[in-house]
């Protein structure tokens, strides 16, 4: 079975380099466009997933058009609670914030989630998807693709990183993860 994880279109968020997981903004047009005239460089699949936030429903329109697909919540990119929609710059001298990057991958953020509660939710949402025998395509978020490369292939965060519209595709044998490739292939 193959998994393909991409990555939804820009977003004001990623083009001001902000926080932002929970906030549920839109996908740039020009993004989607450029998403829509490249469809043919992405995989197939006979299933589609998205995490149902609007970014990812509107980047699985652009390139796969009106699929039938399932929106898996636990899929969702992680909750920055009290840095949501804030860049670095507005945090860099806050004391939570501060505390916050000590360890991104352990702490939580006010009023938000750490990385191990996503990665904890992200894995239950993925696993019945795994299980199944025919090729999946989920349209997700970055954080979360990260933390599920991770898991699977060992690592650190940026490892994985992906930009918009980019991902990966992960080949499983009964269950289990075996080989990944970059998505879409480099030209």
């Amino acid at each position: 079975m193959k998994l393909t994880l991409l990555r939804h279109a820009q977003t004001e968020g990623s083009l001001r380099n902000l926080y932002y997981g929970a906030a549920d903004i839109p996908a740039l047009p020009e993004s989607l466009s450029e998403l829509h005239r490249r469809a043919g460089d992405y995989p197939t699949a006979q299933r589609y997933y998205t995490s149902g936030m609007l970014r990812t429903e509107q980047t699985l329109a652009a390139i796969y058009g009106s699929v039938p697909h399932t929106r898996l919540p636990g899929l969702r990119e992680m909750d920055f609670g009290d840095f949501e929609m804030k860049s670095y710059e507005e945090l860099k001298d806050t004391p939570a914030y501060q505390a916050w990057i000590t360890d991104v991958e352990h702490n939580p953020c006010p009023h938000g989630e750490s990385a191990p509660q996503v990665l904890r939710r992200s894995l239950a949402a993925i696993a019945p998807v795994v299980q199944r025998p025919e090729d999946a395509v989920c349209v997700i978020h970055g954080g979360v693709t990260a933390g599920l490369m991770m898991a699977w292939f060992g690592g650190g965060r940026y490892d994985y990183s992906v930009s918009p519209g980019q991902g990966f595709q992960v080949t499983f044998r009964e269950g289990q993860p075996v080989s990944y490739t970059r998505i879409p292939a480099a030209e």
